[in-house]
């Protein structure tokens, strides 16, 4: 099985740009925290939504 670097660090990246979010979001989740995280981050969360799709599109 053939590895596609671009995305791994697409989703490496994403996950950098979220990581205080997210850590927001599984210590004490709401949903106002949920609208203000996406709020912040809506290409990062946009990407995440899509990465099974670039994943089929890609392989």
């Amino acid at each position: 099985m053939k590895l596609n670097y671009y995305l791994i660090i697409l989703f490496s990246l994403v996950l950098i740009e979220l990581s205080t979010e997210l850590r927001i979001l599984f210590d004490h989740f709401t949903f106002n925290s949920l609208y203000f995280a996406i709020a912040k981050h809506p290409l990062a969360f946009f990407i995440l939504f899509s990465y099974p799709y670039l994943y089929k599109k890609i392989k």
